[in-house]
């Protein structure tokens, strides 16, 4: 998708995630939903981000499978919205040229964040599937104002860090519920189903609330293995929501898994704003038993070091002591780099995870204090080697880009990692591979190993006794059966530290 960063809200040039829907799985959201009917029956349709018309025009071939001429449809009673100017027009074609409908009474050509409100009875649509973050930066510094009028984020800040991972599609829903639908009204929508199954940003969307007005969840298709839109790697699937109902948990869901559609029900893990958890029809939770892990607020759960993009200069895969100050370190772009020892840590990997840790294999660099701050160029130009190699890539480490990251360029330190504190620097860490796993397997890491970005997770600690209590209670068989009950095993969201940190209860007096 091509996108410049001079777009503007109004400017009907953009495209925002598109992710059109294939005739054959419009069809299927018509049949499993009832919409055809519903439609004959009076039921206003509309589409709040309608692309080229595909999800409206199944509704026309729907009739005519039926052997409805195109005069016995209520076409009145189909509407649609399209932010970009010649996917617009494009539908507009498409409905006069293919079946002689002129649209243009029904179609409107606006952002859905700007168009007048007006009740319909059903929103079907397939809104773009995009972080804020990743957004155009002139649309992106638009729309805060509407994520906060959403409820989806309380401030900016929020949508710098973590907020900045909500889904666009988490507000252009919120927004139809709430200005397009009538009282009682339903939206079945095509989603990330990152609004349902992940922690942290999407948490928001989960209060099924806005403002005065709830929105239940009523039933969800998970596509799962089920390549339903051509090229797209996130989790999708197909939700039915209604309009002034509270969530009521379990709810059905439906899942392909090798081609055949298997009946499940699903329901929040805890709290009715958690991810929800999804088993047999007939299986209750039993991790609800669990007692909770007691934790300093300091042993929260952490994600692994992040470089920003710059694993080749921060991270090795050989080793070699050169004397008591220096060591000599390769990987595939940096040969043979002299760097201090006391900089360089041991690199946590797949392979260091059995009955005992084996011997590192990669190694990084932290030019950091062991209190988690970055070191002063004073430190830094006190360590030739350091000094000299960080200067060599200056210009490299001050182009990374990320919000959390720019912060720390701003204030000076363009040598500075993500997810680095004093935390880092524990004696004791309880470790599992939090990224494409379907075993959970924590394991106690003595020393000062680090873990790698996403693909590990952990719990930073000062004591033995209190690592081998941690880690004793998450091996409870219980804990990875809340964790397969999201059904993301294999995915990069199996066990990251929003998961764990549900079974965790914080108490400063708890030794650590």
């Amino acid at each position: 998708m091509e996108e410049g960063n001079k777009k503007t809200l109004s400017d009907k040039e953009l495209t925002i995630g598109d992710v059109f829907t294939p005739l054959r799985w419009a069809l299927f959201a018509i049949e499993q939903m009832e919409i055809f009917e519903k439609w004959m029956q009076g039921a206003s349709v509309f589409d709040p981000t309608m692309g080229e018309g595909n999800l409206l025009e199944a509704l026309v071939v729907r009739g005519m499978q039926r052997g409805y001429a195109i005069h016995d449809l209520p076409i009145d009673r189909l509407f649609g919205n399209e932010l970009n100017t010649r996917y617009y027009r494009q539908a507009l074609t498409k409905f006069q040229d293919i079946y002689g409908l002129d649209m243009r009474s029904n179609f409107s050509n606006e952002d859905i964040l700007r168009l007048k409100s007006r009740p319909f009875d059903i929103v079907f649509g397939n809104p773009p599937w995009k972080n804020f973050v990743d957004l155009p930066e002139t649309y992106r510094e638009s729309l805060k104002v509407y994520f906060h009028m959403y409820e989806l984020a309380g401030d900016t800040r929020q949508l710098l860090l973590g907020g900045s991972r909500v889904d666009i599609a988490a507000l252009i829903i919120r927004v139809a519920i709430k200005n397009f639908l009538r009282p009682g009204g339903e939206a079945i929508v095509f989603i990330p189903l990152s609004l349902l199954l992940n922690d942290g940003a999407s948490r928001s969307f989960r209060t099924y609330r806005i403002e005065d007005i709830n929105y239940a969840p009523k039933r969800v298709f998970d596509f799962n293995d089920e390549l339903a839109f051509e090229g797209v790697a996130t989790r999708y699937g197909l939700v039915h929501f209604v309009r002034d109902e509270e969530a009521v948990f379990p709810i059905p869901y439906t899942r392909t898994e090798q081609g055949q559609w298997l009946n499940f029900s699903a329901r929040p893990a805890f709290r009715t704003t958690d991810p929800l958890t999804v088993l047999a029809p007939d299986e209750q939770p039993d991790w609800h038993q669990l007692k909770p892990i007691r934790l300093p607020p300091s042993a929260r759960p952490r994600q692994g070091i992040n470089t920003g993009g710059a694993n080749a200069l921060f991270m090795f895969d050989q080793l070699e002591q050169v004397d008591n100050q220096l060591v000599r370190v390769s990987n595939r772009t940096q040969q043979d780099v002299l760097l201090p020892a006391a900089y360089m840590y041991p690199l946590i990997t797949s392979g260091n995870f059995g009955s005992a840790p084996a011997a590192a294999k990669r190694w990084i660099l932290l030019p950091y204090d062991q209190t988690g701050k970055p070191l002063l160029w004073e430190k830094i130009v006190a360590a030739p080697a350091l000094h000299n190699y960080l200067l060599s890539h200056e210009q490299a480490l001050r182009g990374r880009r990320g919000a959390m990251l720019n912060a720390q360029l701003k204030r000076g330190f363009w040598w500075a990692l993500l997810g680095v504190g004093s935390y880092n620097f524990s004696p004791y860490k309880v470790v599992w591979e939090a990224y494409g796993r379907t075993n959970f397997r924590p394991q106690i890491f003595e020393g000062h190993w680090q873990a790698n970005q996403s693909l590990q997770a952990y719990i930073p600690l000062k004591t033995l006794a209190a690592a081998n209590r941690v880690q004793a209670q998450l091996s409870d068989k219980r804990i990875e059966h809340y964790l397969r009950s999201m059904k993301m095993e294999g995915t990069m969201n199996w066990a990251q530290p929003g998961r764990i940190g549900q079974l965790i209860e914080y108490d400063s007096e708890v030794d650590a």
